[in-house]
């Protein structure tokens, strides 16, 4: 049986067992999965039997395990268990759980009950929370925990183990150490694995590395997994304006935000307002706000396309079986566009290409156009021609009309997302949806403008 299916029975018998109200015996057949599929599961029930069964269930846990689950479900499923389970029950979960994932659970809940956490938690801890809660949603200091190990310069390796010993169970990372002076400066970071194989005499400052990578607290998490991506670090530290170490961004935290800025560029890739909801959590009028002001623009453009192509009328009456060939030339440039710009998006969007390439991807897509260009021609010269038994004029004149078309479109694809860029728009903007309006008026234009030059008309 593989594991999609047994899932499907796992989660079918439970359903069951908890209409069945039998919670003991749906607690101990849950609680044979790890904490990530155990939070799949409730999501389930959630979804199937509603929030009170699953609370039922959820209450049942090990309280370690139940932090874990908790830690584990989508935000929405974490705020509709905080909105049925008792305020001491709230605390402990708040207490218990990473302190990077107890900031995106504040960050979610009313203020009224952040307020009421906030006055159970000690003095210091409190301040902490507040500062964090107060870092711009999409800043590195959104993403960072306190939770790391710090050294002194002046510890030796054997006292830094002994450290890392007495406090490594509470911290999100052992395997990289973070070096502060006495004014809580990152002096130098050393890796576990050198403190474990050097001598036990050995300062920590004889071995730690001075040339670090670290990000402010106010830079923009796009910027901050761009260097995840890069440099493949596990953790990352973040400093404030005076360079005091002030936490860390893990490698997990990063996963989730290199989702969510994929997913954004997918949704204005496709024209459709960026929204952080599942599609099916959102309302039909959502959906229908989001996705309405790029297909008006869009129309709009259409519009346009059509205004002058009535421009044309002269031509089109004369030689009326241009009008055949024109879907054929809008569609092709429309797709040679969007192929280049969405190639272009995505090595911008990795560091594959920079601004300063656009020479390059000139050159490239000039080359790369004009050899598709001229097989497509050719293949439509022989098509128009020989099987649709039009005049040699009218196949040059389609055949020009494609090669000219596909040309600009690609050159225009290739460009348009590094000048946004440039001038700080988001590239994926310029995708598939624009492009091949923008197109689309190239194609009247030129076809009309060729049928006029070699036609006669």
């Amino acid at each position: 049986m593989d594991n999609e299916l047994t899932m499907e029975v796992t989660i079918q018998t439970l359903l069951e067992l908890l209409e069945a109200k039998k919670y003991s015996r749906a607690r101990d057949e849950i609680l044979k999965n790890n904490t990530v599929i155990i939070a799949e599961i409730l999501e389930e029930i959630i979804e199937n039997l509603g929030i009170e069964k699953a609370v039922i269930l959820f209450r049942t846990f090990p309280k370690d395990v139940s932090v874990e689950v908790f830690a584990y479900l989508p935000i929405d499923d974490q705020i509709e268990i905080i909105s049925v389970i008792t305020d001491k029950e709230i605390q402990h979960i708040i207490d218990e759980l990473a302190f990077d994932d107890m900031i995106d659970v504040l960050e979610e809940l009313p203020a009224n009950v952040v307020s009421k956490i906030l006055s159970r938690t000690p003095k210091e801890k409190r301040k902490l929370i507040n500062t964090f809660l107060n870092y711009p949603e999409t800043s590195a200091g959104s993403l960072m925990t306190p939770d790391y190990i710090s050294l002194k310069r002046d510890m030796t390796v054997e006292e830094a183990l002994n450290h890392i010993k007495e406090v490594g169970m509470a911290r999100e990372t052992v395997y990289t150490c973070y070096v502060k002076d006495a004014e809580r400066k990152l002096v130098g970071i050393v890796s576990l694995r050198n403190l474990v194989i050097s001598d036990s005499n050995i300062k920590v400052e004889e071995m730690m590395h001075e040339d670090m990578i670290y990000v402010s607290v106010l830079d923009d998490q796009e910027y901050v997994s761009d260097l995840f991506k890069k440099y493949g670090f596990l953790a990352i530290p973040v400093v404030d304006n005076e360079e005091r170490l002030v936490g860390i961004i893990t490698f997990d935290d990063i996963l989730d935000v290199i989702d969510e800025e994929t997913t954004e560029d997918f949704h204005k890739m496709a024209g459709v307002a960026v929204s952080t909801e599942e599609y099916l959590d959102m309302s039909v009028w959502k959906h229908v706000k989001n996705r309405l002001p790029w297909l008006f623009v869009l129309m709009v453009a259409l519009m346009i396309t059509g205004f002058i192509i009535t421009k044309f009328e002269t031509i089109l009456s004369q030689v009326i079986v241009l009008v055949a060939y024109l879907p054929l030339l809008m569609g092709t440039g429309g797709n040679s566009g969007a192929q280049s710009s969405t190639l272009i998006i995505r090595s911008l969007a990795i560091g594959d290409v920079v601004l300063k390439d656009a020479a390059k991807v000139l050159w490239k897509e000039v080359r790369v156009s004009f050899m598709i260009g001229f097989l497509l021609s050719l293949l439509n010269f022989a098509k128009i021609f020989l099987l649709d038994g039009e005049g040699p004029l009218i196949a040059l004149t389609v055949c020009a009309s494609m090669l000219t078309v596909i040309m600009i479109a690609k050159i225009i694809g290739g460009l348009l997302p590094m000048a946004a860029k440039k001038i700080g728009i988001d590239p994926a903007l310029m995708a598939s949806p624009m492009i091949t309006s923008l197109t689309d008026m190239i194609s009247v234009v030129t076809y009309f403008a060729l049928a006029t030059l070699i036609l006669g008309i």
